[in-house]
């Protein structure tokens, strides 16, 4: 059976690091991109499991990707993050499974989301 793939999108790459560790070592591939342009990019080339994807990039704003991402990785488990939950998109299709993280993020609270 072939490991499960993540694809991680934050402009924090200590964080990105940590939680590449923390899911490796449950199995996971997992894939970093620091921006939402090279995020996108990796998304197409992965066609990832799970997705973790911050709103606040350098390039733009993650969040309002949402329905492109929903789209086009129907399977894809996506995985909100931000500082701010506040900012929490107002339509999240009830069909879908969407979550929202608030940083900081805990190790154990991030496994319950794969």
């Amino acid at each position: 059976m072939s490991k499960k793939k993540v694809v991680i999108i934050d402009d924090e790459e200590d964080l990105c690091h940590l939680m590449k560790t923390y899911l490796s070592d449950l199995n996971y591939d997992v894939f970093l991109a620091y921006t939402l342009g090279s995020g996108l990019n990796l998304m197409s080339e992965v066609s990832p499991d799970v997705l973790f994807i911050d709103n606040n990039l350098p390039d733009g704003l993650g969040w309002e990707k949402m329905n492109y991402l929903m789209e086009n990785y129907p399977n894809c488990k996506i995985n909100l993050i931000s500082a701010y939950r506040s900012k929490a998109p107002n339509e999240i299709p009830q069909e879908r499974s969407i979550q929202i993280l608030e940083k900081p993020l805990s190790l154990n609270v991030l496994k319950n989301y794969l």
